[in-house]
Order: C-alpha cells, then sequence, then structure tokens
C-alpha cells in the first residue's frame, strides 16, 4: 500500500499549499482521493500514471475538495482515454460536473460513471476480490463522507516440502488448501492445512477523514486501520471555531486515532493561520503517539 499525499491544506490554494488530493495505490488498484485545484499538476509532479487511475472519491461538495475534477476529466479527453472512469461522491456531484462539460462541450470519449452518495450510514460502495471500500460518514457543514480502504485475505501459500511428502495430494487439491480446507486421505485421517500450508501476507487498511468535526462514533468502523489521515484545521487555541466550522483540532484527531487502535496517524487539512506545522505534531501526541503531518509529495509506504 502507497499513500502519497498532493495536497493537504485547507480553503486556498496558495503558492505552496494546496488543498486536499490523496493518491493511493493498494493491491495494484490507483485510486485518486479528493481532487482540489491543481491535482493534476500535483499527480504530473508525482510522475502518477494518468491512465492507471479507473476510481475517484470525493469526499464533499466544498470546492477545495473537488474544483479540480473538472479539469483532470478534460484532460484524461485530450489524451485520447478510453477506459472507464467510475466517480463516487455526494448526490449532486454528476449535475455539477456534466453541466460544466455540456456547456463547454467536452464530452469525454470514455465511459463516464457516476456513483451519486447520499446515505447516512457506513456503507459498502466498491467491492472486488482484492479491496474492500466504505463510507465513514463525517460531521460537516454539507453531507460529508470518508473512506475506509481495506485489502480482503489472499489465498495461504502451499509449504511444498510437505505437501511433496503425501503422494494423495494431487494438482486439482492445490485450489481447496490455499482456501484453508484440510485434506482427507483415503484412510479418513486428516491433515490440518496449517500443517501443509503458509500463512497469507498480512492485511492492511487505510481511513480517510476529511472534513468533519470531532466525531467518535466513527471509531468502530475505522477501528485497527494501520493508517489513518484525519484532519486538523486548528490547534486548541482556536476550538472554539470547530463547532460553527465543523473541523477538529490536532488533539482531537488524536483522541480518535488512540481511540481506534490504529497504527498511525498522519495529520492534514491545515487553516493557513499557522505557520509552524509541527505544533500540531506536538498536539497530537499529547493524545496519540505515532504521529506524522501530512505535506504535498510525501510518500507512505506499508
Amino acid at each position: 500500500m502507497q499513500l502519497t499525499i498532493l495536497g493537504c491544506h485547507s480553503a486556498t490554494p496558495r503558492t505552496n499549499a494546496h488543498p486536499t488530493a490523496q493518491y493511493l495505490k493498494i493491491n495494484e488498484r490507483h485510486i485518486l482521493i479528493d481532487c482540489g485545484e491543481g491535482t493534476q499538476v500535483l499527480l504530473r509532479q508525482q510522475k502518477v500514471p494518468f491512465a492507471k487511475i479507473k476510481h475517484i472519491f470525493i469526499s464533499h461538495l466544498h470546492g477545495d475538495h473537488f474544483f479540480g475534477l473538472v479539469g483532470l476529466i478534460s484532460t484524461f479527453g485530450l489524451l485520447d482515454r478510453r477506459t472507464e472512469l467510475h466517480i463516487y461522491g455526494p448526490k449532486g456531484i454528476k449535475e455539477i460536473i456534466t453541466l460544466q462539460l455540456k456547456l463547454s462541450k467536452s464530452w469525454t470519449s470514455f465511459p463516464l460513471l457516476f456513483h451519486e452518495l447520499e446515505s447516512k450510514e457506513s456503507e459498502v460502495i466498491f467491492e472486488d476480490k482484492k479491496l474492500k471500500i466504505s463510507t465513514i460518514p463525517l460531521d460537516h457543514r454539507v453531507y460529508t463522507n470518508g473512506f475506509l480502504f481495506e485489502e480482503k485475505p489472499s489465498l495461504r501459500k502451499l509449504n511444498m516440502e510437505n505437501v511433496a511428502m503425501e503422494p494423495e495430494i494431487e494438482i486439482c487439491d492445490y485450489h481447496n488448501l490455499k482456501n484453508g480446507k484440510d485434506f482427507v486421505k483415503q484412510d479418513g485421517t486428516i491433515l490440518e492445512n496449517k500443517d501443509l500450508t503458509l500463512p497469507p501476507k498480512d492485511t492492511h487498511s487505510y481511513a480517510f477523514c476529511s472534513d468533519t468535526a470531532y466525531k467518535p462514533d466513527i471509531v468502530p468502523i475505522i477501528k485497527n486501520a494501520t493508517l489513518l489521515y484525519h484532519e486538523s484545521t486548528f490547534l486548541e487555541d482556536k476550538k472554539s471555531l470547530t463547532e460553527r466550522t465543523k473541523h477538529s483540532t490536532a488533539k482531537e484527531a488524536g483522541k480518535i486515532a488512540k481511540q481506534a487502535n490504529v497504527q498511525k496517524l498522519i495529520l492534514g487539512h491545515y487553516s493557513s493561520r499557522y505557520s509552524n506545522l509541527e505544533d500540531f505534531r506536538t498536539e497530537a501526541k499529547t493524545e496519540f503517539t505515532n504521529v506524522e503531518l501530512a505535506e504535498s509529495g510525501k510518500v507512505f509506504i506499508i
């Protein structure tokens, strides 16, 4: 699993502060999470292959999280893209994007498939053999979801040294063994699966939570996540602003990470009123020890 931070600041783009966008590579799936202004330029800087991005997840319809989307879609068209593109986001995103494409006469040459979300409960919105993606309902000024990306367990691996010692085991039995089944010999003897196979590789998960007020009831959804990105727009000195703006402090992000027992917390969505981002790490570490700061271009590899 590889997470690349493209942009991680709130509201207005600045010279060295870009609005939210992330690129996630997980189990050979290439995913874009949010798409603030300038995202396609940041993707170019990180040498992300545009053609491999097939799924885009938009948390909410505030401009700093999706104003770069129609530009990226248009560029895909200019590059003569043919593969379909799936966009997941709040109800209304299809109307916004298609109206811009219509009025600019920029219809895509590839299938553009929208999956509009409106449930206030967590739901699975994508699933295949390797990956499951669920929503994380958040508390913001407009309808907002975070997203939980979970690797599915891979098959067990054959312990060929032990398998070779059992002449009754044939190639046609390998599939059952990889799926965890015991082997029953002709005389009724049971060979336990753990003696014939090796455990699969560990699975990982990534929880993306931006933007939101402090919301402890997301904890059961993101419990034991490998990596958690949680917005930290303010420090505790501006906590009075969180109720009106529906944002969180770094300390509150640390509390969520601790309650959810995640392995690592990444802070982001910093307000422009702060110049020293290390203050965010310091504050969050009063609640949770393993804290990283999001930075444009920073890569996290699990």
